[in-house]
């Protein structure tokens, strides 16, 4: 299997890892250690690995894939290390969504992709101890720094004046007008009764064609609640649900969805495109928590640095 048909997309994953396994190949029972990070312990076959999956990601030459390995390897160490300390554990079935998402990235199997791993010589594995290791660390950076890292008005609008003076064309945001309608079916209802209220709620969207007429049938209806959600922007709504407002026209409702207290229907009584800086503030403001949670990463791992006892032999 040719190795250029995913190289280009594993490169996204070359900043993630730890040891784990159950039985030990020749190569590993043979490997010697090559550094010591508060006791724990980093071997030559864990050296290679990694510098084989660098070379594979990001084509560096294998003096410099070798060095980057082991500089990585110490860092994961305290990484694992801290994540054991403040009681963070990331299960196996995490990390192989994770191998897996990988594997769809580069339209490969996850078993395929295994093989193609394997192939290039590098251990499954040593891929999956990385995604681990990151995986942890970003969990702990979340909860350590999940209420310091805040984001100021001033430093959004300065970033916003910026952009806009790049680009007069102006940004804009579609707004929907929308009513929710309930059709309430208590959780121990016979399979009868629900086969009767999805009925009336299929006749109901038939009969919809206008919310001012629509929302009317529907209020003189038995256990059905109508509630106004009102004017809300496509950037305050999830992406899912405004794929679904956009197969409708107006004065039409969603498809039934189960919710706590029995279906929903969600009703489009109007839809505007309208001049909105919406958009771009909230892009602005996820570069800024993001460049300002990295940056506090950095340090925080700067710190655990300075304050391990590391050997390298």
């Amino acid at each position: 299997m040719k190795l250029t048909r995913f190289c280009a997309s594993l490169v996204v994953v070359a900043s993630m890892l730890a040891p784990v396994g159950p039985m030990l190949t020749s190569a590993e029972a043979a490997s010697k250690i090559v550094a010591v990070v508060n006791g724990r312990p980093i071997t030559s076959y864990e050296l290679q690995q990694r510098s084989k999956l660098i070379s594979l990601t990001t084509r560096a030459p294998s003096s410099v894939a070798k060095r980057k390995a082991k500089d990585e390897l110490i860092d994961e160490a305290l990484k694992l290390e801290e994540a054991k300390r403040v009681g963070v554990s990331i299960s196996d079935s995490k990390v192989d969504d994770a191998f897996a998402t990988i594997a769809q990235r580069v339209k490969l199997s996850p078993s395929q992709f295994k093989q193609a791993l394997s192939q290039s010589g590098v251990n499954p594995r040593t891929l999956k101890n990385r995604l681990r290791a990151e995986i942890s660390w970003s969990e702990v950076v979340m909860q350590r720094f999940r209420a310091t890292v805040r984001i100021n008005e001033s430093d959004v609008i300065a970033a916003l004046q910026g952009k806009e003076s790049k680009d007069d064309s102006g940004d804009t945001s579609v707004e929907y007008d929308l009513q929710r309608i309930i059709f309430v079916v208590p959780k121990n209802s016979s399979k009868s009764f629900k086969n009767k209220r999805v009925a009336e709620m299929k006749k109901l969207r038939a009969r919809f064609t206008s919310c001012e007429e629509g929302t009317r049938i529907a209020s003189g209806l038995n256990e059905v609640v109508v509630r106004p959600i009102g004017k809300r922007l496509e950037t305050d709504l999830p992406a899912a649900f405004v794929q679904k407002l956009n197969k409708i026209s107006i004065g039409r409702v969603t498809a039934p969805t189960p919710v706590d207290s029995g279906f929903e229907m969600i009703a489009l009584c109007g839809k505007e495109t309208i001049d909105s800086d919406a958009t771009a503030r909230s892009t602005i403001e996820g570069e800024l928590r993001n460049k300002k949670g990295q940056q506090l990463s950095r340090r925080y791992l700067r710190d655990l640095r300075s304050n391990a006892v590391i050997e390298q032999r």
